[in-house]
């Protein structure tokens, strides 16, 4: 009999394969996707099994198996797949793939079924003896009426399920001491039966509410697309409906058992659709995000890997998308041009949607990608015939899109007419809306106080000791924070420069504008919303809930409130400084803008009442203003794709960002050059750099960056070999061992 071999993962990044022999004790035993633990250098790591064979390495020295975690595969076949996909088309390791993708190991080996205490009877009596009983309790009415309500709750004498002790006690508004009398009459006892963390409170599902014309129209038409196409993009304006066509399309795969993964972008857009999915789809809804607990985690991992002949809808952020699905068949991804869904640091650096498609894709299911302002790629794709496309231009009941009205700050402070950071066309809006009891929402997309703090003698500003970034003054906290690397600092009382006490705040974030709109408009009930607001974990839920109730009239927030969320009272959106997103030096900045501008719009006037936006600006002329105040997504993504088109950007190249790091600026040059010279020898002009990024250092990593720009026709699997070629010429340079690169294939 030939000796078994076992080509192993590891969590590391490191390159290459690791082959380990298979003990005979667990021969035969071990298969795909199961959790071991093995030898790796001088520690003992767990890893996963991805190929089981008889081929010997030919390294001698080959390390044997120490144990198997469990008797079944941690990681399914399709998981595996993705989980290969992604660390060859985003040039990083499987072992990095894996540490994103698998619950970790503490997670599992910690976990504790939750329990609760369940009233039941002692033994099974008819109903002859349960009314023997309840007569012989009527000299004790309260426990009497324990047990009426115990009956009612259980379904008895159709069943006798097991009743939550503390469901019981508030049903029959008593006391655990009169409950506890029933006990020793022996009437009933207590059972602790395990509880799911999980599991929605219970709600009474409602059926899909009736399409409008329109609406049905876009169902009909994506139905016809996916026969014949795998992807479809739905392209609908703010507030036409999507979300109601999104539950149309589940409720039909749920009732046929199959699974279905609904991504958002951000976990705050997850509280209000949730409540909306549980009305429709009750228990079969779960959600997954960062900040369930681990035994939250591992429930919602156990229930998708057990869901083979019930429907599910698992609604989450982009890790969602490392599940294991076994009966997947539709996948929806909403705001799917959102860069949250691209995962920056640390690697594998995904993007959300395309990984979305990719396991769709293995699945043998089909891709439903959803936006108001489509990405410049996606758009593409659609008119050019990869996807199909559906188009809504009308909102749900014809209510009409928001009226735009442009502030001009540039006027305002010459004709001293600012309050603050207020033009008047604000903050007569917002008056008006407030005297009308309507509720207001004030876009501004840097938290903090104020982003720097500046000398007003020499012009120095107090910058990270570790990062090459101005550090961002916090006033609740009196705190300078570096949003980089999370380093504090007390603001100084006199500058670190010339000693001149005369030290003043510049610019203006989140909080700022949270303390100057509470003092020009003082009964109004303010609050913010933004990463310092809600790091708790119910904290988006406590907000958007009290907003929905009417119980804050004006919002403040970042980005987290440009998108998805649906409140009937609010009427007027404030946009405070557009200049500050339209002048960001990227390629993808005036796609953005338009993006961010007119998904903020949305949010205004969504029901019967008429909304409006009021947008501050020093350039009211600049074209993406313009073609917002049209609500003109069209002529934003011809002008975009023409200049893409002639400079060479996506979606007609694709393009692979090299970041290199090191600790000394001098060794950084040198190896980022001879890096670069590399590249340019393999691929000519392509090559880009290096150059210092925007930020140039970061936790003490000195930065450079390269750029490569391929031809979407060219083979990339080819141009990854070459890439890694490079890589490893440079790997073998002396020193180079205290050298990073880290790659980003489609940078977002």
């Amino acid at each position: 009999m030939n000796q078994e071999y076992a080509d192993i993962i590891l969590p590391f990044s490191v390159r290459g394969k690791f082959t380990y022999r298979i003990p005979g004790s667990i021969a035969g035993a071990l298969k795909p996707g199961m959790r071991v633990r093995v030898h790796f250098a001088s520690r003992i790591s767990s890893g996963i099994v991805i190929r089981i064979h008889d081929t010997q390495p030919k390294h001698d020295k080959i390390k044997e198996i120490i144990s198997v975690f469990d008797n079944t595969p941690a990681v399914n076949d399709t998981q595996l797949k993705l989980w290969s996909w992604i660390a060859e088309y985003y040039m990083c390791t499987e072992g990095e793939v894996m540490k994103a993708g698998l619950l970790s190991e503490k997670n599992i080996d910690d976990y504790k079924q939750r329990t609760e205490a369940f009233v039941r009877l002692l033994k099974d009596c008819s109903e002859k003896q349960m009314h023997e009983m309840l007569d012989a309790l009527k000299k004790a009415p309260k426990q009497c009426d324990i047990l009426a309500n115990w009956i009612r709750m259980s379904g008895y004498p159709d069943s006798m399920i097991s009743v939550k002790k503390s469901d019981l006690l508030t049903e029959s508004r008593s006391s655990v001491s009169v409950l506890e009398s029933l006990i020793k009459k022996k009437v009933f006892e207590i059972v602790l039966l395990p509880v799911s963390r999980t599991s929605p409170e219970r709600i009474k599902t409602e059926t899909p509410q009736l399409l409008s014309q329109a609406q049905d129209k876009a169902i009909t038409s994506i139905k016809e697309h996916f026969l014949n196409k795998e992807i479809v993009l739905l392209h609908g304006v703010t507030s036409s409906g999507k979300t109601e066509i999104y539950i149309h399309l589940i409720d039909e795969q749920l009732k046929k058992g199959k699974q279905v993964l609904y991504l958002l972008p951000e976990i705050a857009l997850t509280t209000q659709i949730i409540q909306r999915l549980k009305k429709h789809f009750g228990s079969s809804t779960d959600v997954y995000h960062s900040r369930l607990n681990n035994g939250e985690r591992i429930e919602i991992w156990d229930k998708v890997a057990s869901s083979r002949r019930h429907g599910q809808l698992i609604l989450g952020v982009r890790s969602s998308v490392f599940l294991p699905f076994n009966n997947l068949s539709l996948v929806i991804v909403d705001e799917e041009h959102d860069g949250s869904y691209k995962q920056q640091d640390p690697a594998p650096r995904y993007n959300g949607r395309d990984t979305a498609i990719m396991l769709s894709n293995i699945h043998g299911a089909k891709t439903l990608l959803g936006s108001a302002s489509p990405s410049i790629e996606s758009y593409n794709n659609a008119l050019s015939g990869k996807y199909g496309l559906v188009e809504l231009s009308e909102r749900y009941s014809q209510i009409r899109l928001p009226d735009i009205i442009i502030a001009n700050t540039r006027e305002a402070h010459k004709r001293k007419l600012m309050v603050s950071h207020f033009t008047p066309e604000l903050l007569n809006a917002v008056d008006d809306a407030l005297s009308k009891e309507e509720q207001v929402i004030l876009f501004q997309n840097r938290r903090g106080y104020s982003p720097y703090i500046e000398c007003s003698e020499c012009g120095w500003i107090p910058v990270c000791v570790q990062c090459a970034v101005n550090m961002t003054y916090h006033k609740g906290i009196d705190r300078l924070v570096c949003h980089y690397c999370g380093f504090t600092m007390r603001p100084p009382h006199n500058c670190g420069s010339c000693g001149s006490s005369g030290l003043i705040t510049k610019g203006f974030g989140t909080e700022k504008i949270e303390d100057e709109i509470r003092l020009v408009f003082p009964k109004a009930r303010v609050a913010r919303m933004d990463q310092d607001t809600t790091r708790s974990k119910n904290s988006f839920n406590r907000i958007i809930k009290s907003f929905e109730n009417r119980q804050i009239d004006i919002l403040i927030g970042t980005q987290m409130i440009s998108k998805g969320l649906d409140f009937e009272n609010l009427t007027i959106v404030g946009i405070l400084n557009a200049d500050n997103i339209l002048n960001f030096p990227d390629f993808r900045s005036h796609e953005r803008s338009f993006q961010l501008m007119e998904q903020v719009s949305g949010r205004a006037g969504r029901r019967n009442k008429p909304g409006k936006v009021i947008i501050q600006t020093s350039d009211p002329s600049h074209k993406i203003i313009r073609q917002v105040i049209r609500h003109d997504y069209k002529s934003m993504f011809r002008l975009q794709a023409d200049e893409r088109k002639t400079f060479n950007y996506p979606p007609f190249c694709r393009i692979v960002r090299f970041e290199i790091k090191h600790k000394n600026r001098g060794q950084l040059v040198i190896f980022a050059e001879k890096f670069g010279d590399e590249l340019k020898k393999l691929f000519g002009k392509r090559v880009l750099g290096p150059e210092e990024p925007l930020i140039s250092r970061v936790q003490l990593w000195y930065i450079k960056v390269i750029i490569l720009k391929l031809e979407k026709e060219k083979s990339f699997s080819q141009a990854r070999s070459l890439i890694y070629e490079a890589m490893k010429h440079i790997d073998s340079e002396k020193g180079a061992s205290s050298l990073r690169i880290n790659v980003d294939v489609d940078p977002y």
